[in-house]
């Protein structure tokens, strides 16, 4: 049972602790989890920003705001963790940031009490860091619940600037601090816990996220408290370690231990729960970004102390539609397992939007595509925890255009969880090429005709676009040539001529200077359209050689073919720019998204028509761009082909 199943804890007969108007009032919600959670729950809208119509209303985004980004002392708080305390005091614990929000600098653990089941906290107190400039991360707190003894195992490491200024993080290490009152002081370990780390580790971590205790096997003994952690080896070996703790946290031991070669996904930021049959159910985002819908990674246990998980080990967890990030786990008395997570599909950090739980009525095999949403816009890591009077209580990140910062807090019953559910399968349009590339669809952009019997998708200039997600390999254009093509038609809006804003219609990769992109976009002094590529040392553009904002529909192809960039519209003479050598690779490293309508920060949008978008591997000839012209097909090194034939 986790520490964190606070309402049943008080329940089981010796280790009753609390009033019984308390356990009462918990024991009555959760008992209600196991009806209204279950199967049949009325699927809402049609994705995670569908039309707002079609919505429901979400759960409470947040009652308070434990910590504030630039406030008390520090730029940034981030990695937050909910505790209930043995007598039903909330513990808010997360990382401070001394400088920005960077994950190596000088960071403390800060934590917040709250008595009133997260309405209002008390002021801050630093638990480690004050002083010192290393950083201290990932708490992890488990509650003992005979002694309420509180444990909170985190990170440590060192850092410096190298001779370019950037900041490089020392070796890593867990520490141990231990709270006998609730949290109100805190004893510090005065040594690390080397025999946590494996010799050939080159990082360690736990979390984040609360641990669990484990329903005791005898009356006489705690139950075994168990803390995840994730691991990398010096010849990137990486994946999951569990640590347990049979002496009520005082001291620990590296259990359960499971790990993928380099290249293969392996588990990281694990969160773990026990399952009704007692089995260690750990769910944590994956390692494989790209070429994957499949962003989570589960596996079970039977024992913690055991010297490895069981075959298969961590598999990908299908059907869970998430980006990379840490999810939280709960697991209700009598009733389903809970996962909070933002639920937008894609492969990069900034898809982190729409932080949503989500459940599962079999102990962690499938979760269901709907889910209550918390929050529709950015947000990141989250933690749960069952409140003393029954109510499940939330802290999560977001911020304003970023997901991380703020840390706020919400609660919600079990019924308002049943009845915010709300059908998240993201909407798409096809790719009708064998690759598969659908499009992930937001905003309510528009179907309709060309004259000459073509298909459209109309962008409302306000929050229609769409996403190529999940970074595939054929999508990844290097330093080769390639070609877009699509069907056009916009005009020129009298607040774009007046404030200069350019209108997006295809831009993948990165944005920003020394980023590697490529785009078209509309220039509002001019009428035309601008492609553009950068390699990362700067912009080559080419723009087409006569205005195309006359609300008409025209053909374009933006292409390289050798070293020259070429802008064609309607099959005239190309617009030509020469590409300086040195200049050519723009191909993204990482994960990379493209998007259709908008550009990456989302800060303007496209107000016109599309159709028929292709993307090539290959410069297209003068005859291909006359058979897109006519309708026919080319496929020879075809990588996208939107058709807009419907939005499903």
């Amino acid at each position: 049972m986790s520490s964190h199943q606070t309402a049943v804890r008080f329940l089981r007969g010796p280790r009753v602790r609390v009033a019984i108007g308390a356990a009462a009032a918990a024991a009555a919600a959760l008992a209600v989890a196991a009806a209204v959670l279950l199967p049949g729950a009325p699927p809402g809208a049609d994705g995670d920003d569908g039309p707002a119509a079609q919505r429901r209303p979400g759960l409470t985004a947040a009652l308070s705001a434990p910590f504030s980004a630039f406030t008390e002392g520090y730029d940034c708080y981030r990695i937050p963790t909910l505790t209930t305390t043995k007598d039903g005091l909330l513990l808010a614990i997360a990382e401070a940031r001394t400088s920005g929000c960077d994950d190596i600098g000088d960071i403390d653990l800060v934590m917040k009490r709250s008595s009133d089941n997260g309405r209002t906290w008390g002021p801050m107190e630093v638990v480690r860091g004050a002083g010192d400039p290393g950083a201290y991360g990932n708490p992890v707190p488990v509650v003992d619940s005979a002694s309420g003894r509180i444990s909170l195992l985190h990170a440590y490491s060192t850092w410096a600037p190298d001779a370019a200024g950037n900041r490089v993080r020392g070796p890593r290490e867990l520490r141990l601090a231990h709270s006998g009152d609730d949290g109100a002081t805190w004893s510090v370990e005065p040594n690390p816990q080397p025999h946590l780390k494996g010799p050939d580790w080159a990082w360690i971590s736990v979390g984040p996220g609360h641990g669990i205790q484990l329903t005791p096997t005898r009356p006489d003994q705690p139950g075994r408290m168990v803390v995840s952690a994730d691991y990398r080896t010096e010849s990137n070996e990486s994946g999951a370690q569990l640590l347990y703790s049979d002496d009520g946290g005082l001291t620990w031991q590296p259990g359960a231990r499971w790990g993928a070669p380099e290249g293969t996904p392996a588990p990281n930021e694990p969160a773990l729960t026990q399952l009704p049959d007692g089995r260690i159910y750990v769910n944590a985002r994956s390692t494989a970004t790209c070429g994957t819908p499949d962003h989570r990674v589960a596996a079970l246990v039977d024992d913690a102390a055991a010297p490895g998980f069981p075959a298969p080990g961590f598999t990908p967890v299908t059907g869970l539609t998430a980006p990379p990030a840490s999810g939280s786990l709960l697991q209700l008395p009598g009733g389903p397992l809970l996962l909070s997570a933002p639920s937008r599909p894609g492969a990069e950090f900034s898809d982190r939007w729409t932080l949503a739980v989500r459940t599962s009525t079999d102990q962690g095999r499938t979760w269901s595509a709907g889910g209550a949403v918390v929050l529709r816009e950015r947000a990141g890591y989250s933690d749960m925890s069952v409140l003393p009077d029954g109510r499940i209580g939330m802290l999560y990140e977001t911020a304003n255009g970023t997901p991380h910062g703020y840390v706020k807090f919400t609660s919600f019953t079990p019924e308002a969880l049943a009845a915010a559910t709300e059908d998240l399968t993201p909407r798409r349009t096809t790719d009708a090429t064998p690759h598969r590339n659908h499009a992930v669809v937001h905003g309510a952009p528009r179907l309709g005709n060309r004259p000459d019997g073509g298909k459209t998708m109309r962008f409302d200039g306000k929050d229609d676009f769409l996403r190529l997600i999940d970074c595939p390999d054929e999508l990844r254009l290097g330093e080769g040539d390639f070609a877009v093509a699509a069907w056009v038609k916009y005009k020129t809006r009298g607040q774009d001529h007046e404030s200069g804003a350019r209108q997006p219609l295809v831009w993948g990769y990165g944005q920003g200077s020394g980023t590697k992109q490529f785009r078209i976009e509309t220039d509002p002094a001019t009428g035309r359209l601008e492609g553009t590529l950068d390699g990362g040392t700067g912009p080559v553009t080419v723009a087409s050689r006569r205005p195309v904002d006359d609300d008409a529909w025209h053909h374009v192809v933006f292409q390289r073919e050798g070293g020259r960039l070429q802008l064609t519209v309607d099959g005239g003479d190309p617009a030509v720019t020469e590409q300086p050598p040195g200049r050519l690779d723009f191909r993204p490293t990482g994960a990379f998204t493209i998007h259709l309508g908008t550009q990456p920060d989302q800060k303007a949008f496209y107000a016109g028509a599309l159709d028929d978008v292709r993307i090539y591997g290959r410069a297209l000839s003068d005859n291909d761009r006359a058979r897109l012209r006519s309708g026919s097909d080319v496929t020879d090194q075809e990588r996208v082909r939107l058709t807009f034939d419907r939005i499903w």
